[in-house]
């Protein structure tokens, strides 16, 4: 007799739980995934705990069944499967039969029909079963053989367990669910019988529908509330009760195509698993599958010698993927390797190093791939103890030089921005057709994935790559690559160029089979690298006394301000402490409270603090508290210690692939949240200085975005507005509130700049009425009169929701593309999020498009790249959002403002002319 049980999963009930219990997810796609990874999780779970168990898996097959014969309003009440829901049934289905698991749906009865016959069967062969459900009705089939597990919940009933949840034994379950109905499955029950009667009424009778029908005035003797007019109901039902008792009851006769022999522990098919995994995007199993690959293999990665003979050969090996990874310690070969690589029109290349900053790293060696499945790497400096002899980093540097500055031979890389300014520490200046895999990815979809190789790998390779801390360790005690043993040193960076090599080869070709998107990739973002190099590497001076002064005078106004809180509070407390904050804010003062967090706790958050503050003294001090406190640790103390000793310049790291929309984003220092409108704000921007004998000139876009919806929107109203060069706040005044043009007052025109700026950015009457301060029903009447006079706007935004719903994503007027896989969410918060994206995503994201169109055309004419000597002694130092900032020479400024003003406008052609405003100062803040 087998002494394992066996499972019986409940795939439908499992299947809407996951649905409506579990967090929505969608592939970068938007196909949604979530129920799928829920029921995924729980079959999981099973076959951990009962390795050795015959399973199977029970889903409720289309159509009708013997109950809808019985009762025609059964289940007749239920909403159509969700479309979320539906689309995931079937990636469901062929996820179990990917696991080895026998997949049941059979017609005309239920999945519960069929979990019952086969527990049944179980019973009376004397076996155990398990029937993991959520499904109270399943109650009905406990017995000393059958047990139920509810995952879900980490809950287990045996005919104990039934008897403490419900009060009642299993064989009264049915009985139970017939009194009571159920609204659900629309069993009618008796009316009048709710849960507690049914349950009193069972309890006292001392037995089921038959007991009870067989003593009507018992119940009336019974000590519950309604007892004594309930005879009359249940009397006037009897019909009804013995149908819902039918309907409850679980069918265990059924005819099927299998018994218990055919029933299997789980026999995964790992292909169909990767693949599956992979279109669901599924990551994190996808790893644990490929990790499972390489368990037991002695491979290269795994720490066997690299070229096992004469200590300092050059060796090849074959690792356990069938690459082959060469190890070049001899002149002779990287001879013939540079003679490769002279002859090739293209090659990958990586530079190991030891710092990822990349103006103090030094290059220990260099990654080569020229196709896939072969790769080299030449170490330079590695210096552990007993290291062998490695040729000459200056020498192999020089030869290598030629191919790095041969402008007519294409490099490949992944981030190689990082590689390029690397090079730069060594006079190297990398030109040329640049490919970057990070950048092919982060165009194809840039919501998709991550964009560092590792995920790249995993998601278009379906491979696991070696990991920095695999071989370096973590924390303080990480090797730097220096210190790493060649042994593991030549696969990992083999592996890296391989893999980058192999990633260029599976994205391109999905770039250019989407439109417009290889445009983006080959005119915008590639030829960006070394515009972006160029500028970080030149850095921007920055006088660190200066904000160092004023870190102290905001420690004294921080001072000054959490005394008057602990004031204003009555006792000192932790201003920090949103918990301490909340308890004094709405426990000991009463303030009411506008909001609460996920957990219950009323919220302390910025919005409700700064709403608070309009009413209340004391969030107003905390806010003031909180935003110097910030400025104080972000900027006036952090960016002195960020200045470059040798350079004595401040070296932020711009990057390319982070922000969904296109726009850059800059780290160490984050240069694009250093705030203007406040004294603080501009005191900081004060310290960004320029060299002796030069000036800081600022060039900024003036109102790009609102230019850019008059040109999508083709409005009639926008576009003569900025034709005619009118103050287009002021305009739009005019037009909402339905006075002249010069009768505008300034709050007029404040309100009207919130419209301007907060419908393009999809805001609803309800964020309007919070930012002005009016009541909701005025602001809708301001949204109205906004689209009443700009109709086109009204016309763009229904038509970019319609289109965004149709295709899953939106586009720039240059073709990048934005993919939005909530705009079809079935909650309405999300996706109502996602088409308040799908408006602005265009603007912002052509926006971002102009300025890097105009970074690559100022820079070629700075370095004096576009056919002609540079006319101005000028370096791009910065870019924040729709800005560039210069250093010019000081006596070339006005000279320069106007000729970086014209390339800047030229940038694009739209069908509203470009505006660039620019000024020149002894900082920043003085040239805006």
């Amino acid at each position: 007799m087998a002494t394992t049980p066996i499972v019986l999963v409940d795939g439908s009930s499992y299947l809407y739980r996951a649905f409506h219990a579990l967090p929505a997810l969608t592939t970068s796609k938007g196909q949604p995934t979530g129920a799928v990874k829920g029921v995924l999780n729980m079959l999981k779970r099973l076959i951990k705990d009962y390795p050795d168990s015959p399973m199977a898996v029970v889903f409720d097959a289309k159509g009708k069944t013997f109950r809808d014969e019985l009762f025609e309003e059964y289940k007749a009440q239920r909403p159509p499967m969700p479309d979320e829901l539906r689309v995931q049934v079937e990636p469901l289905h062929a996820c179990v039969r990917a696991l080895g698991l026998p997949l049941l749906c059979i017609e005309g009865v239920e999945a519960d029909d069929v979990i019952g016959t086969l527990a049944r069967r179980a019973t009376q062969a004397g076996r155990d079963a398990v029937i993991s459900t959520g499904d109270k009705d399943m109650a009905q089939l406990v017995n000393s053989h059958i047990t139920l597990v509810n995952t879900m919940k980490d809950e287990t009933l045996d005919v104990a367990g039934v008897k403490d949840k419900f009060g009642l034994p299993p064989e009264l379950i049915i009985d139970f669910l017939a009194l009571m109905g159920d609204k659900v499955d629309n069993i009618p029950g008796v009316p009048g019988v709710g849960e507690k009667t049914a349950l009193g009424l069972l309890q006292g009778m001392g037995g089921g529908l038959d007991a009870i029908y067989a003593d009507l005035d018992k119940i009336k003797t019974l000590d519950f509330r309604g007892a004594k007019t309930l005879a009359k109901k249940l009397e006037e039902h009897r019909d009804q009760a013995f149908l819902s008792y039918r309907l409850a009851t679980i069918k265990t006769d059924c005819e099927l195509p299998v018994g218990l022999d055919d029933l299997d522990i789980a026999h995964p098919d790992r292909e169909a698993l990767l693949e599956l995994y992979r279109e669901l995007e599924f990551k994190g199993w996808l790893a644990e599958l490929l990790e499972g690959q390489d368990e037991g293999v002695d491979d290269v990665a795994g720490g066997r010698p690299v070229g096992e003979g004469t200590e300092g050969d050059s060796a090849a090996t074959s690792t356990s993927a069938g690459r082959q990874d060469h190890m070049i310690l001899e002149q002779a070969e990287f001879d013939a390797w540079l003679e490769r690589l002279q002859k090739a029109e293209v090659f990958c290349f990586d530079l190991e190093t030891t710092s990822l900053d990349y103006m103090q790293a030094e290059i220990v060696g260099v990654g080569l791939s020229l196709e896939p499945g072969e790769a080299a790497y030449i170490p330079l400096a590695h210096d552990y103890l007993d290291a062998p002899k490695q040729l000459d980093r200056r020498a192999v540097l020089e030869a290598l030089r030629p191919l790095w500055e041969d402008p007519a031979k294409g490099k490949i890389g992944q981030n190689l921005k990082y590689d390029i300014s690397v090079l730069a520490n060594y006079d190297i200046r990398v030109v040329g057709p640049l490919t970057d895999t990070m950048l092919e990815s982060y165009v194809l979809n840039s919501t998709a994935t991550r964009h560092d190789m590792d995920s790249l790998a995993l998601k278009y390779l379906g491979e696991k790559t070696i990991s920095f801390e695999d071989i370096a360790g973590k924390g303080a005690k990480q090797l730097t690559f220096n210190q790493i043993a060649l042994e593991q040193a030549v696969p990992y960076a083999c592996e890296d160029v391989d893999i980058t090599l192999r990633l260029h080869h599976e994205l391109r070709p999905r770039v250019e089979a989407e439109g417009r998107l290889a445009k983006v990739l080959d005119e915008l973002e590639q030829p960006l690298i070394p515009v972006l190099s160029r500028m970080e590497r030149n850095g921007v001076a920055l006088d660190g006394e200066r904000l160092l002064r004023q870190s102290r005078e905001l420690e004294t106004r921080i001072r000054e301000l959490e005394a008057q809180a602990f004031d204003l509070a009555g006792r000192e407390f932790n201003l920090g402490s949103p918990k301490q904050l909340g308890q004094i804010l709405f426990e000991e003062l009463k303030i009411p409270v506008r909001k609460k967090t996920p957990k219950g706790a009323p919220s302390t958050a910025e919005a409700v603090l700064e709403e608070l503050a309009l009413d209340y003294p004391l969030p107003k001090v905390i806010m003031e508290h909180r935003g110097l406190s910030k400025l104080k640790s972000t900027y006036t103390d952090k960016l002195p210690i960020l200045i470059d000793k040798t350079t004595g310049r401040l070296h932020t790291s711009y990057h390319q692939a982070v922000a969904a929309t296109g726009r850059l984003s800059s780290s160490d220092p984050n240069l694009q949240n250093i705030p203007i409108r406040t004294e603080e704000g501009r005191k900081i921007r004060q310290a960004f200085i320029a060299r002796p004998g030069y000036r800081i000139v600022a060039a900024d876009y003036s109102q790009i975005e609102l230019r850019i919806m008059a040109h999508l929107s083709e409005d009639k109203g926008l576009l003569e507005a900025f034709a005619e060069n009118r103050d287009i706040h002021a305009a739009t005044a005019a037009e909402v509130f339905g006075t002249a043009l010069d009768k505008v007052t300034p709050d007029q025109r404040r309100s009207a700049k919130a419209i301007n700026f907060g419908l393009i950015y999809g805001m609803s009457a309800w964020g309007l009425s919070k930012q002005l301060h009016i009541e909701r029903g005025q602001a809708q009447t301001y949204i109205d009169r906004y689209f009443d006079r700009y109709p086109g706007v009204a016309r763009y935004m229904e038509r970019i929701r319609s289109q965004a719903a149709e295709d899953g994503y939106v586009e720039t007027v240059f073709g990048r593309r934005l993919y939005l896989p909530e705009i079809k969410a079935q909650n309405q918060a999300r996706r109502q999020a996602a088409e308040r994206t799908a408006i602005n995503a265009p603007m912002q994201g052509t926006a971002a498009d102009i300025i890097k169109r105009a970074m690559i055309d100022v820079d070629a004419w700075l370095q004096g790249l576009s056919g002609k000597q540079a006319e101005f002694d000028a370096w791009m130092v910065m870019q924040v959002h729709d800005e560039l900032v210069f250093e010019v020479k000081e006596d070339q400024a006005d000279g320069f403002i106007e000729a970086v003003k014209s390339r800047m406008r030229d940038a694009a052609s739209l069908s509203v002319e470009l505006v660039v405003e620019a000024e020149s100062g002894a900082n920043w803040d003085e040239a805006h």
